[in-house]
């Protein structure tokens, strides 16, 4: 069969592909299935994408989504449907948290909850055999009017899953994605990948960590079939396991030598571990901090590490020399201007190479939604919102969506003060020119 995955891009004009279906276009193609991928940019109406699909013809079209990607994904999917007689599944996040959503929604016929590459190898072929398989029978194939799916077992030996299909990726100049691990011991209240742990609970624990001999082959592979510039290690936080870090830095410097970046928990870090992760070509590393109250963290968020810890391991990290970015969230349900107040304050001891600053949304599935809906913070149209991430959608009591939005002018106004001041340091009067415009025009919208 011929499998179509297509791309729902938003603002970006480049950005890499979802993950999912190139782990499940390989497992597919191992399997003797074709899979190919169609990015849908901004600007390709759904008339010009329906000639798209009729050209490649298609046996089923599959879609990978986050919240994000749900409202334009749901109106094209609509559209194709208009036209198209061809089933169409669901995966990712958001089919997975709030799949009753999206098949109410016309021309959706399956959701995939969960992990995807046995479950769809499963219904590619009940669809070879019959074009509209009865529902129930397939593990994690939620199909439209039909009840919820049995999960199967999350898949075992993850080192025996198939490379990813790197030509969906649409990766470029040599800057390749790679993930090394599956699932997320932390129990963030805000974040969807730890409910990937909640939902195969009757399990043994989700995660689980590729060998390092099998990341090492895929970097191989990859550098022998093309450029290997740079490495991005997506995992939510690689820093997880002290004795795997320590070898990887080993064989990784020996072996390639690239530079990378990597996700981390400052909990999870220590000098002596930054050391080895700079000297192996680590570059960059992002930290979530979310808020600088640590009340927020620790009883909304529980995340638990102190704000002296991630002064420390901000040091440690610069002292390494790798570049090091924070993560803020504002207008966490629960949170105070206080509390934002005091993630300002943090920023400035943090004193972060660049930093990232967000919205606070709810998504489907993490406690704090559930907590949304328990004390009516969520409207009731919640999921004809776009969620993104620049905005409240939510009715908090003692913020408003004015303050929250304040807020992140004010946070907007940071970040230009500490690109200036970096400018300033290294002397770029050009740009130093650019900036100061820039800060101008912003205290000029107010």
């Amino acid at each position: 069969m011929k499998i179509l995955f297509l791309e729902i891009d938003l603002e970006r004009e480049w950005a890499v592909a979802s993950l999912g279906p190139a782990f499940i276009g390989a497992f597919l193609r191992h399997h003797g299935h074709e899979v190919c991928v169609l990015r849908v940019p901004l600007e390709l109406s759904s008339d010009r994408l329906i000639a798209r699909i009729r050209e490649q013809s298609p046996d089923i079209l599959g879609l990978s989504l986050t919240s994000r990607q749900w409202l334009r994904a749901r109106e094209l999917v609509r559209a194709i449907r208009a036209e198209l007689d061809i089933p169409v599944i669901a995966g990712g996040l958001h089919a997975t948290f709030a799949t009753e959503t999206i098949l109410q929604s016309p021309g959706f016929d399956y959701a995939c909850l969960g992990e995807g590459e046995l479950a769809m190898l499963e219904l590619v072929e009940a669809l070879e055999k019959s074009p509209r398989p009865l529902a129930g029978g397939l593990r994690n194939i939620w199909k439209s009017g039909g009840d919820r799916p049995e999960l199967r077992p999350p898949f075992e030996p993850i080192d025996e899953l198939p490379f990813m299909a790197r030509d969906m990726l649409d990766e470029r100049y040599g800057v390749v994605h790679m993930s090394t691990q599956r699932g997320c011991p932390f129990p963030c209240t805000y974040c969807a990948a730890r409910q990937f742990n909640d939902l195969y609970g009757s399990y043994a624990a989700y995660g689980r960590r590729r060998s390092l001999q099998n990341v090492l082959e895929e970097l191989s592979a990859i550098q022998s079939e093309g450029e290997l510039n740079y490495v991005i290690f997506l995992d939510d936080t690689f820093t997880l396991n002290h004795a795997w870090v320590k070898t990887f830095c080993r064989n990784y410097g020996r072996y390639f030598g690239v530079p990378f970046s990597l996700h981390a928990r400052v909990e999870t870090v220590n000098q002596r571990m930054l050391e080895d992760l700079a000297e192996a070509g680590c570059r960059h590393i992002t930290y979530g901090v979310e808020s600088g109250s640590e009340r927020v963290r620790q009883e909304i968020m529980h995340r638990h590490a102190s704000n002296a810890q991630f002064c420390e391991g901000f040091r440690w990290t610069r002292q390494a020399g790798i570049l090091v970015t924070a993560n803020y969230i504002i207008g966490t349900p629960g949170e105070t201007r206080a509390d934002i107040e005091q993630t300002l304050s943090l920023h400035d001891d943090l004193a972060p190479d660049d930093f990232g600053y967000f919205v606070f949304y709810p998504y489907p599935g993490t406690p704090l939604f559930h907590l949304c809906e328990r004390e009516g913070y969520l409207p009731a149209n919640y999921y004809e919102l776009p969620a993104n991430h620049r905005r409240s959608i939510l009715n908090l009591p003692g913020l408003s969506a004015q303050d929250i939005e304040d807020f992140y002018h004010r946070f907007t106004e940071v970040r230009e003060r500490d690109h200036l001041a970096r400018l300033v340091e290294h002397g770029d009067s050009a740009q130093q020119q650019t900036v100061i415009t820039q800060v101008a025009q912003s205290a000029a919208q107010g």
